[in-house]
């Protein structure tokens, strides 16, 4: 395998981040031409396919890992910028993170207000479910998961766990669980559900013997306005246990069943090779972590 040349992968990142051959061509100010030949040229080094052309394009697992190395590339490059006191810091500090929306709703946001000041942060909002596939394509250089296992790449360092409690408003609770928190209950009132890819409502369901499928359902894709639904009696729903506490809009709300709960384990997980930037971000989500269990 040959060296890889740091104009081809940036190239290729281009291609991931604008989805197609001509719009790279379009942000790297070169012909659609140049970026098939570098493209090709970069195929010939590593001895195999970078991407599918489909439209967007997709990366194969080589060409992830040339994503990362770009990527890497610019942290690295900002780092170098900032130790020679360079005026050009604003616009070389930048660092795109996955943050899941409780997280980010609670406690992480607080942590990276204060590096506002020197960095340019993208927070990318994936369930913790699913946010590695964006860390192991390139797009981000951290990420906030449920997974403790550290993909191929990547270092990976608990922060706690996030617990869920299954809430509701008075009223709610007489109308539909006046005779207590029962299977059978549960399989007839409404529940609040964040987007299709939340399981947490279901977890708790299949915990009590019913079927998920079973009850009727909203989906409601924002964290605050998630919260707001179940305060409006929407439905029921699990709502995490730092924003029970924090905030005075939700002291409507109760737990309508006693010691029940969902732990959702969460994890940091980064690319090995970081930077000063990374480390900082880093240190600070793992402090602000401190308020998990």
């Amino acid at each position: 395998m040959k060296e890889i040349d740091p104009h081809q992968a940036r190239t290729l990142a281009a291609i991931t981040s604008t989805g197609s051959f001509e719009a790279a061509a379009s942000a790297l100010s070169v012909t659609a031409s140049a970026v098939s030949q570098r493209i090709r040229a970069l195929e010939t080094a590593v001895g195999r396919p970078v991407l599918r052309r489909t439209r967007p394009v997709e990366l194969t697992d080589a060409g992830q890992a040339v994503v990362r190395f770009a990527r890497q590339l610019e942290l690295l490059s900002a780092d170098v910028l900032t130790e020679l006191g360079s005026d050009d810091l604003a616009a070389g500090r930048g660092l795109t993170i996955v943050i899941n929306a409780d997280s980010l709703n609670t406690w992480a946001l607080p942590a990276l207000a204060p590096l506002a000041r020197t960095l340019q942060l993208e927070v990318l909002r994936e369930d913790q479910e699913h946010s590695l596939e964006l860390l192991r394509n390139g797009a981000a250089a951290a990420a906030i998961t449920s997974t403790g296992a550290p993909i191929q790449g990547c270092t990976a360092r608990p922060l706690g766990v996030m617990r869920y409690l299954p809430v509701c408003t008075t009223e709610f609770r007489r109308e539909w669980f006046a005779d207590g928190v029962t299977p059978g209950a549960l399989a007839r009132a409404p529940v609040v559900v964040f987007d299709r890819k939340d399981d947490l409502q279901d977890r708790y369901l299949r915990d009590r013997g019913v079927q998920p499928g079973s009850p009727p359902r909203h989906y409601i894709p924002a964290a605050h306005e998630f919260g707001e639904a179940i305060a409006l009696g929407m439905g029921w729903g699990l709502l995490p246990e730092p924003e029970l506490a924090r905030d005075p809009r939700r002291r409507t709300l109760a737990a309508f069943d006693t010691g029940a709960f969902v732990d959702v384990p969460l994890h940091w997980q980064q690319w090995r090779h970081g930077s000063a930037a990374l480390d900082e971000v880093a240190a600070a989500i793992r402090g602000a972590a401190a308020v998990l269990r």
